[in-house]
């Protein structure tokens, strides 16, 4: 007889709390089929993530995902019979939420790879929200260019029609690409998302909600993701992350930030330090963190990126 895994209950939490090795259990017998050369070019660069964190983290939460995928195509079956109709399948839509630097990107990459390929192959399409903001000219034009990230600063309009159009099983439907580089939307550059069974949508805004609207981008969302951690730790990866593309990216002659490629070790910390309390420290205090308990699960992650506690919505 399996064993019975007993989370951390709490009577008046909407959440089941495992510890890293009670969830790590969950895994079952579950293959892992990821290798470290897959692995590699899925981690962001200022990461080090192991095939040890994929196994105890992530396998049991895509075999969950399974679960939860499978029900909604049972679901979506009974409801076309009761209808009389064929529809197009409907894609899953599964969120990824949380602050900068905390590695909401990495978790989307390997959440991918994994549901690609399990149980079978599946079309898993990848979109961050990046791709709609405002361009640098309209964010200049409102006044609002230190606002980058923050609610105002995204096209919300024309992503809940994305949404929408994906919902409805609408083919060829277009995304704007945005440019890390040159720190805006690339013109006239479109991602084409064609009906897949999964989209993952990755972002700062995912779950926030607003009084000025009817519509949120999580009625649209079936599972969501809430990447968590300290501040203090998330500070320190931001500066980390800084320091990193002061030697690499922010050298190349298109980007947006190569004025500080050429700062000291000192003046670059201070600069990053800086960044975070007045942009993006704010933004998670003020519209991300709010939003963390509407999450259906939340990893809360400690040292080194690895996750410490899984918190599941009951």
């Amino acid at each position: 007889m399996t064993d019975v895994i007993s989370p951390i209950t709490e009577s008046l939490s909407p959440f089941l709390t495992f510890q890293r090795e009670q969830w790590a259990e969950l895994r079952k017998a579950v293959p892992l089929k990821l290798t470290e050369q897959d692995l590699k070019p899925l981690l962001a660069f200022n990461e080090e993530l192991s095939l040890d964190e994929v196994s105890t983290i992530y396998l049991p939460l895509v075999r969950l995902l399974n679960y939860y995928i499978e029900e909604n195509i049972r679901r979506q079956t009974v409801l076309n019979r009761f209808l009389g109709v064929q529809a197009p399948n409907v894609p899953y839509i599964i969120s990824i939420a949380g602050s900068v630097a905390g590695g909401k990107s990495t978790s989307a990459r390997i959440i991918q790879s994994l549901l690609s390929h399990w149980p079978e192959e599946r079309k898993v399409d990848l979109i961050t929200t990046d791709g709609f903001l405002y361009p640098l000219d309209i964010l200049k034009e409102k006044h609002i260019l230190d606002k980058k990230g923050f609610p105002i600063s995204y096209d919300t309009p024309k992503l809940l029609q994305f949404l929408a159009d994906l919902k409805s099983g609408k083919h060829n439907i277009t995304v704007p690409i945005y440019s890390h580089i040159t720190y805006d939307i690339i013109p006239d550059q479109f991602m084409t998302i064609e009906q897949p069974d999964i989209l993952i949508l990755e972002g700062l805004n995912v779950l926030q909600i607003s009084t000025k609207a009817e519509t949120f981008v999580s009625d649209f969302v079936d599972f969501s993701i809430y990447v968590d951690a300290e501040e203090e730790r998330l500070k320190e990866w931001y500066i980390h992350r800084f320091l990193k593309l002061r030697q690499s990216a922010f050298n190349n002659p298109d980007s947006y930030f190569k004025h500080y490629a050429n700062l000291s070790e000192q003046e670059a910390i201070q600069t990053a330090s800086n960044i975070w309390d007045n942009i993006n420290g704010l933004n998670l205090r003020e519209n991300i963190l709010p939003t963390r308990e509407r999450a259906n699960l939340i990893l809360k992650k400690g040292a080194d990126h690895a996750v410490e506690l899984v918190k599941l919505r009951k």
